[in-house]
């Protein structure tokens, strides 16, 4: 019985067959992800040691416990840039308190991904609609190449937000350095040229390594081009940061926006690759993964983790088929760090800044929100993530535009309308006659559709509409309410059909509530409401029910009084 359990437990954990594709597949991405790791820790102040542990750990653990043969997990640019934004806001410019923060931050990230796995809320993603999420990536890609700009011109300028950096960049003019201006821009000349070439070179390690040998060996030094510096990688488990109370409280509010932002990119990597190769999608195991993969780069003083659309997507066109591809690059990883971290160090910071620009270039195209024009919808939401992150920061402007998401879409809801259905010529179906004017109405039937769910916010409004429907309705005697669009009712639109169908009783005309999904209907038998036949069947049904009815209630008018 042991030994069965633990064959199935290893076969559906295990990483599969290595094959030579997926160790083709891990050299490729060790030599992407490299340079990234380095360059993600510069957008997020930390040392270079950060990105490089956040990899290691979040290659390794994902690959030993995460559900897709294809995601790579390791630091991410939306991630790092909200680390750098949280850990700003509030370490000032106490760079212990900022890594301790960090720390901290990362801990109680990998914390709610795991308790999202234990309450299995695989759709927390949900909350943040595509066009926000689309609007806050590319709002937040112009604020990382801004701020890379201090970079690219070898100065050293620490300003909280765009307002602050941009106007300081101007004042200091006088003072760039034109030998890294011409490094860090024909670092992005290059990477552009070789990236439009058919062959798929790996640009960003072809300049990393071009850049190392130039300060190494080159000119650069004497240009007084700056480098990245000493890299210190500790594989020491390090205690768990010594923060306030009230310190502890605000990183858990940062980390929930930090929790959506990376499982946002995470399932949208992982369900696309799972859908193009028909895998099965597993959003609670990858929240765990994601969880233990966050709780360790925390301990090892390590960056944020999540599945990033770009490097799962090479890791699949490299060739790979299991994760297998993640293990070996967190073994090529190794090799790297062992045996040539002194050379990283010589890396100049204008090349790292251009690797930056680079890798988010694909991320501000204007393109993007050509769909939300084209279908007239959801472009206030886009546009105003942008505007959001742009003016408040990247926190503040996720946390903006998520509102405005939420509020347009209760709007809609809120203005919800009711349509009259009626019936095709020899057809059983019952459609809108504001769109099918040729649709028959019922003899002495009402048939009514709220065409949203009801809730607290909407229900006053649609039984409104259905009140005036009625009145200037002159000779029916059965309203047909058909609550197909409501899977479930709350409180208040209960009390408020109760209202109705006792309004309606009081004057000798019926309710037939139809269409009924199980949990409204639960609640609705519950409610005992009166004079009214609930059913869960079609409208065609409900009408011959009706009809049924009302003949019945002919027949005992006409009939004799017994003696």
């Amino acid at each position: 019985m042991v030994a069965h359990t633990l064959a199935y437990w290893w076969q559906r954990w295990s990483p599969g067959q290595p094959t030579w594709r997926d160790l083709i597949a891990g050299l490729s991405v060790a030599g992407l992800l490299l340079p990234e790791a380095v360059a993600y820790a510069g957008i997020g102040n930390m040392p270079p040691e950060a990105g490089v542990m956040a990899l290691f750990v979040g290659l390794l653990c994902y690959g030993l416990l995460g559900g897709s043969r294809f995601a790579i997990v390791s630091a991410t640019s939306s991630s790092a840039a909200v680390l750098f934004a949280a850990t700003g806001s509030l370490a000032g410019g106490d760079p212990a308190l900022r890594l301790a923060l960090a720390s901290g931050l990362v801990l109680l990230t990998g914390v709610l991904f795991l308790v999202g796995a234990a309450a299995r809320v695989g759709a927390v993603s949900a909350f943040i609609a595509k066009p926000v999420l689309r609007g806050f990536t590319f709002g937040l890609a112009l604020v990382i190449i801004l701020k890379q700009a201090p970079k690219l011109v070898g100065l050293h300028i620490q300003a909280p937000d765009l307002q602050h950096l941009l106007p300081e960049l101007a004042l200091q003019f006088a003072h760039w350095h034109l030998p890294s201006l011409a490094v860090g821009g024909g670092a992005v000349v290059l990477m552009l040229a070789l990236g439009r070439l058919k062959q798929r070179v790996p640009v960003a390690l072809v300049v990393m390594v071009l850049g190392i040998v130039l300060q190494r060996w080159g000119p650069l030094a004497d240009w007084e081009v700056i480098r990245v510096g000493d890299i210190q990688v500790n594989v020491a488990l390090y205690p768990m940061p010594e923060l306030d109370r009230l310190q502890w409280l605000r990183l858990g509010e940062l980390a929930v926006a930090m929790v959506l932002i990376l499982y946002a990119e995470s399932y949208g990597s992982i369900r696309t690759l799972a859908l193009r190769h028909g895998d099965r999608n597993e959003p609670n195991r990858d929240l765990m993964a994601l969880g233990v993969a966050n709780v360790f780069s925390s301990l090892l003083h390590g960056m944020p983790v999540g599945a990033g659309y770009s490097a799962s997507v090479a890791n699949e066109a490299s060739g790979a088929r299991t994760k297998w591809s993640g293990l070996f690059a967190a073994g090529v990883l190794l090799i790297v760090v062992l045996t040539l971290l002194p050379y990283i160090e010589d890396l100049p910071e204008p090349v790292l800044g251009a690797i930056v620009v680079y890798a988010l270039s694909h991320m501000v195209r204007p393109s993007l929100f050509q769909p939300y024009f084209t279908w007239h919808r959801d472009r206030l939401i886009a546009l105003a993530a942008v505007a959001a992150v742009l003016w408040l920061g990247v926190l503040d402007g996720l946390l903006l535009a998520i509102g405005v998401s939420l509020f347009m879409t209760l709007r809609g809801l809120a203005q919800a309308r009711v349509v009259e259905l009626g019936r095709m010529e020899d057809s059983h179906d019952f459609i809108d006659r504001a769109i099918y004017p040729a649709a028959q109405q019922e003899e002495g039937l009402v048939i009514l559709r709220p065409e949203a769910p009801l809730f607290f916010g909407n229900v006053e409004s649609l039984l409104g509409q259905v009140r005036h429907v009625l009145r200037h309705r002159p000779g029916w005697h059965t309203l047909i309410l058909s609550l197909e669009e409501s899977p479930n009712l709350d409180g208040t639109s209960v009390e408020a059909l109760r209202d109705l169908c006792h309004d309606l009783d009081r004057a000798g005309q019926h309710v037939m509530l139809a269409r009924l999904k199980r949990h409204a209907h639960e609640v609705l038998q519950r409610a005992d409401l009166p004079a009214t036949q609930l059913t869960v069947l079609s409208i065609d049904d409900a009408v011959r029910l009706a009809a049924d009815r009302r003949g019945l209630e002919a027949l005992e008018r006409r009939a004799p009084l017994a003696d």
